[in-house]
């Protein structure tokens, strides 16, 4: 084999996920933008589930920095964003 599949499925799988979730958060601006409050549509595709990890720090002799906290937000929209690039992805390579 001349080629690692393995590395590559993998390294295509990330950035999948991260179009994917960029993707998705633009719809959500977008829907956000566009339909009026309180319809029924407007909060089943915005409600959403957060998840965060943080914040860490780090401490060297030299440096010392923090990192986060870092905040996932999955709904609806950003699913299909996922969906979409995945699709995309699978025909094109």
């Amino acid at each position: 084999m001349l080629v690692d599949t393995g590395r590559r499925s993998v390294i295509r799988f990330g950035w999948t996920l991260v179009l994917g979730l960029f993707l998705g958060g633009l719809l959500t601006k977008l829907t956000e933008f566009v339909l009026p409050d309180g319809t029924a549509s407007r909060e089943f595709l915005l409600t959403s589930v957060d998840a965060s990890l943080g914040p860490l720090s780090v401490d060297l002799v030299a440096v010392a920095f923090v990192l986060g906290p870092v905040t996932l937000t999955l709904n609806f929209l950003t699913l299909v964003g996922i969906a979409v690039v995945a699709m995309i992805v699978r025909s094109w390579i």
